[in-house]
């Protein structure tokens, strides 16, 4: 694809150059970064309706992913031209095979979290009730801070697993507790390098309880019900307002109504 490409857009020239020198590529250079996205769609869709061929690359992940490129890839579409994606190396991917992690089957790719704490521990937060694996990327200058975010707000205890330079020459790849992940960081100064990208095990499933322990659950959650309305209406229209509240039977609340209004102390 690079080879027989007229135009590549690229991330940084300098960096893609080695990849098209290594693969005899004669196209023109485009530069095409988040400062300048939007003129260079705008350039990019000039040279598509001329009848050139253009590739979109970006450093080290893939464009429109945490990269730029939505914006390239939005003009294109609607100027009438086709997109073709050329599979490769993914970090997100990468992670979730080598991770080990279970959940539902599913997974969910938030992206880079805020940079500011509050907001940081609020999206972690909404993030940890997930069902599924959750993976995050962080750049190495935030690293430090993301990991004692996510065993604050998670717990010392929730599963995560690092990758650091994920398909590139440096790469790790660490299966810890949330707890352990600053002390990982800190025993190698290496690992201040490089981009990360997390995976956060799903919450713990609650644990089913057995039939004798559902029915104490029940009952208490019942019992402190009505005795909240019995504070205020008579055992009937109590047991009534319950019935609809909770869809139990009439003859499992008015009785077990009419047995705490008996039992409660006289006014």
């Amino acid at each position: 694809m690079l080879r027989t490409a007229d135009w590549v857009a690229a991330e940084d020239t300098r960096v893609s150059q080695k990849l098209l020198t290594r693969v005899a590529s004669r196209a023109q250079w485009l530069a095409a970064h988040e400062h300048n996205e939007r003129s260079a769609a705008a350039r990019i869709v000039a040279l598509l309706n001329a009848g050139q061929r253009v590739a979109l690359v970006t450093d080290a992940g893939t464009p429109a992913v945490s990269d730029p490129g939505a914006q390239i890839v939005a003009a294109a579409r609607a100027a009438g031209h086709r997109v073709i994606p050329v599979p490769g190396p993914s970090a997100v991917l990468a992670l979730l095979s080598a991770s080990g992690l279970e959940g539902d089957g599913s997974f969910s790719f938030a992206g880079f979290l805020p940079t500011r704490a509050r907001a940081r521990a609020e999206k972690l937060t909404a993030l940890g009730r997930s069902c599924g694996i959750v993976i995050v990327f962080e750049a190495p200058h935030r690293i430090a801070a993301t990991l004692a975010a996510i065993a604050q707000t998670l717990g010392p205890e929730r599963p995560i697993v690092l990758g650091r330079e994920l398909t590139k020459k440096f790469e790790e790849i660490a299966a810890l507790r949330a707890g352990e992940g600053p002390g990982w960081l800190a025993a190698d100064a290496n690992r201040q390098r490089g981009e990360y990208v997390i995976a956060i095990a799903p919450v713990a499933p609650e644990p089913k309880a057995s039939a004798p322990g559902a029915a104490v659950s029940i009952e208490t959650t019942l019992d402190a019900l009505l005795l909240e309305l019995l504070s205020e209406l008579p055992p009937s229209r109590a047991a009534r307002l319950a019935e609809r509240l909770t869809g139990l039977a009439h003859r499992v609340v008015y009785p077990r109504a009419l047995a705490l209004a008996r039992a409660a102390p006289s006014a």
